[in-house]
This record gives C-alpha cells, structure tokens and sequence, in this order.
C-alpha cells in the first residue's frame, strides 16, 4: 500500500507530482491511498511515495485537456476523485483518445463533476454579497458569505482579487476564507455563519435596483430558480423581494397592457423618417442645389445617420470661386447644422483672416455630412469615418461640386483627399502639388484645421500653423488666374 499525501483538499500540483511519480512505477490506483492534510489513515501508514525512486528524465504525454479537467476535477468533494483522476492517467497512457469516449463511465464520471464545479466556481462568482463593516482600528472592510458546494475558494480567489483589488475584503465560507488587504491575499480556515455580518446600508440599495430591473412580462420561475437556486437566496439582500414580486407580476402585467403606449423618442422619430425618405441615386438626383440640401436631411446612405442629430450640408455663396472639404460635422456643427463653426472652424476663420481671404466668398463643406462619434460619459468624441461611409457620402458632394462649380478646390486632410480623388492618398505625397480633377478643377491638400488644435507642442503648433497659412496663401494666388470673367 502505498499513500499519496496532499497539503490540502484542492492541492492539484501535489496530486500531479505524486501521480507522475506512481505511474512511472505503475503502481496500481487500487493500491494508492490519497491523504489530504491531517486526516487520519483509516488502517495504517503505507509507503510513502515520496520514498519512491523517481526518475526526472521519463517523460508521458496526456492530452492537452486532461490537465485543464483534473485542475477543475480535484476541486469536487466526492473523496475519489484523485484515485478516479489516477486511474484515468494510467489508462490515457494506454489509450490517448479516452477522453472522446464520452460513454466510457471514467470519462462520464470525470466530465460531469468537472461541469458540477464550474457551475460551482460560477455561482459564487455571481451570487457574493459584500457588506460594509468596521475592523477592530475603526477602518472600513467589506465581508461576504458564501457556502460553496466543493472546495473551490482557492481557485476562484483571482477573480475577486483583480475584481476588487482597491478595496479591503473578506469572504467566509465553511471550507476556506479568503483576506485581501490590499496587497495581499491570505487563505485561511473556514469559518461559520454567525461570523458574517447581517446587513449594511447597501441592503435597500440592492433592492431598489431589482426591484427596477424586474420584468414581470419575462418573468418565468423555473428558468429564474435553474440559474439562482433558492439555496443562495438567504445570503442575497434581493431575495426578500422575489416572493412579492412574483405574487404581483399578473397584476402589473396586466396594468402594462391597459397602459397607454409611450411615444418613441425624437430621435428615433427622426431616424424612422430617413428610413422612409428615398436613398437619392443618380436615377433621382435633385436638380438644383436647394433640392440636394433639402434630400439631404433625411440621408440613410449609411448608419451615421441614426445618432447625429441632424445632415450638416455645406453652405456659401452658390457662386463661389473657391470650395474647402473638410472631415465631416464635429459636435458643435452636428447641434448647428453649420459647418465649421467648432473650434477646428474657428481656427480655420483665422488663418483666413491672417491671409485676407473672405470666408463671405468661399463655400465650406464636408466629404461626409453626419457627425460620427463615441461616447464616454456625457461626452461625445470624434471618431473618423470609414471608407464605407466617405464613400456613401461622396454622393452628396458630387452634387455640391456640380451645383456650385468652383474654380478651385482646397481638401483639408485625408477624409477629403479620399473622398475627392476616390482612393486612400496621404497628405504629404500631394500638398505642394496641385492636382487637376477629372472635370478639370484644380485641387490643392492641405492638413486639417483641427490637427493643428491636436499638436502638443507649442513650437510645433506654430509651425504647422503657419504652413497652413502658406498654403491658404497659395489657394488665394490662384485663384486670379482661374476665374472666368463671364462668371
């Protein structure tokens, strides 16, 4: 006989230590006793394995799952499950497809308490309530309890470590507890029920919050007791409520059908009314400039549409000499329905200033014409369009290029380069050149006003601005030479 000791009831490593040790010897897993920590020997001591010559250089292979399976599996009460874990070894030594047979009863036998501690390692996951106390120098701590079925604590404990790793807490349980000051994590023995604390104020908070997300239309109480087994319920402050609310969820159901139907949102009004309005192709396209600016309004060219709140078309005299092409609308543009009327705007008015060109006379555009966006907290952040969209939007200043014909275009950043030229082209390749279009208008590239704005550096930020400037002062000596007099 011989006896296989583990320091503890989840001890994985000590048990794969030894069991490579046996099975180099291939002792048989009847003749194997598995004793974990200070628990008596039932008859007498055996050999002890460590005493048992073990050879470094004898290398086994298992498959790749069975190691993640026993990791899980040695956390299963049943008292066999390291002889079930060893004879399983000794057999995958003989036959490497086992764990595919799925009939076999080991390998039945191992899946299933594996799926029983998952569930397990899941459930504690979801259903620790910490509550707030006091420690013995008047600190504040949270305390949770939690009865776990199998011996997992320890193989959980580095979720609620990087979880709530700011703050002081404990978990009890009968099987192990868990410390964590801050720093450290120490396991310790199990303790009892009376050592938890019973309520905090945080309490009402929980049931506030339940009692608001419950849904008495969904409600379905043997698919609500599969996922919350009524034997969590004591440790959950939530729970005193589940009884009258399911004894009232007929009654408010009922009330929610007899309620009268809440209108929808204004913007949810605004993007059903895109959907409805015609996707203007070159089979319908507005005749005129006005017409453009009016179909425009209910684009649904793309998704853009659905969260800006408005199409912010171009604007200018329709006669003008000269078109700038931005980006598309920031967030000040996107509540105006102006273009360039942000900061990017204002520093681009400027640089206008600075060179003596009269915004008055330029048309002031964008190459797509909703404002995209991220949001993070009451914020709304750009975030550049992609091709699919430039795309969709090339459209709409197509029709501004045919209705106002200017004699010179400036594109202001690569959104507008590739929406002018139809493909990705990078700033610095063309911005001392100037590029005739395929009707003949002249374009020359420029950086954006709004990248100046992002340029940390002060000395930097005023170099760049000034070759923003020169380029601006390159468009106005152009644009003599291109004018048609009978214009």
């Amino acid at each position: 006989m011989f006896v296989a000791r583990l320091a503890e009831p989840a001890d994985f490593e000590g048990w794969r230590r030894q069991a490579r040790v046996l099975a180099q010897w291939e002792i048989p897993a009847g003749d194997i006793v598995w004793h974990v920590g200070d628990e008596p020997l039932d008859l007498f001591d055996g050999q002890a394995v460590d005493d048992l010559a073990h050879d470094q250089h004898v290398r086994f292979t298992v498959p790749r799952e069975f190691p993640d399976l026993a990791e899980q599996v040695v956390c299963h009460r049943d008292p066999e499950r390291f002889g079930l874990l060893y004879r399983l070894l000794l057999r995958l030594r003989q036959e490497p497809d086992l764990l595919k047979v799925v009939t076999d009863p080991d390998v039945h036998r191992l899946n299933a308490m594996a799926r029983t501690v998952r569930r397990d390692l899941h459930k504690m996951t979801a259903f620790v309530r910490f509550r707030e106390v006091r420690d013995a120098v008047g600190g504040t701590m949270f305390v949770a309890w939690f009865e776990p079925e199998h011996f997992i604590v320890r193989r959980v404990s580095a979720f609620f470590v990087n979880r709530f790793s700011s703050m002081r807490w404990a978990i009890l349980t009968p099987l192990a507890s868990l410390h964590w000051d801050g720093t450290t994590l120490q396991v310790a023995e199990g303790a009892a029920r009376p050592d938890a604390p019973h309520e905090d104020a945080m309490e009402e908070y929980w049931r506030t919050y339940y009692a608001n997300i419950f849904n008495p239309a969904r409600l379905k109480i043997k698919a609500m007791k599969a996922e919350m087994p009524e034997k969590y319920w004591r440790n959950l402050p939530e729970a005193a409520l589940i009884a009258p609310l399911i004894a009232g969820a007929s009654q408010r159901m009922s009330a929610m059908v007899k309620a009268e139907p809440t209108h929808p949102s204004v913007r949810h009004a605004r993007w059903q009314s895109r959907q409805e309005a015609p996707a203007y192709g070159t089979a319908s396209a507005p005749s005129d400039w006005h017409q453009a600016a009016t179909a425009a309004r209910s684009c649904a060219r793309c998704d853009l549409c659905r969260d800006a709140t408005q199409t912010v078309f171009g604007s200018g005299p329709l006669d003008a000499p000269v078109m700038f092409v931005g980006e598309q609308p920031g967030d000040q543009e996107d509540l105006a329905g102006k273009p360039f009327v942000g900061p990017a705007g204002q520093a681009f008015d400027k640089a206008m200033a600075q060179v003596g060109f009269d915004r008055r006379r330029a048309y002031v555009t964008n190459a797509v014409k909703h404002f995209k966006f991220t949001v993070r907290g009451k914020r709304r952040i750009h975030e550049s369009p992609n091709a699919g969209e430039i795309k969709a939007c090339r459209f709409w200043l197509g029709l501004e290029r045919e209705f106002v014909r200017p004699r010179l275009i400036v594109a202001m950043g690569a959104t507008a380069l590739m929406s002018i030229l139809g493909k990705a082209t990078t700033i610095s390749s063309v911005r001392d050149l100037t590029t005739t279009l395929e009707d003949g208008t002249p374009m020359i590239a420029t950086v954006h006003p709004s990248y100046l704005l992002r340029l940390p550096d002060e000395a930097q930020r005023e170099k760049e601005t000034a070759r923003f400037v020169a380029d601006l002062n390159r468009a106005k000596a152009m644009l003599p030479a291109l004018l048609d007099p009978i214009r």
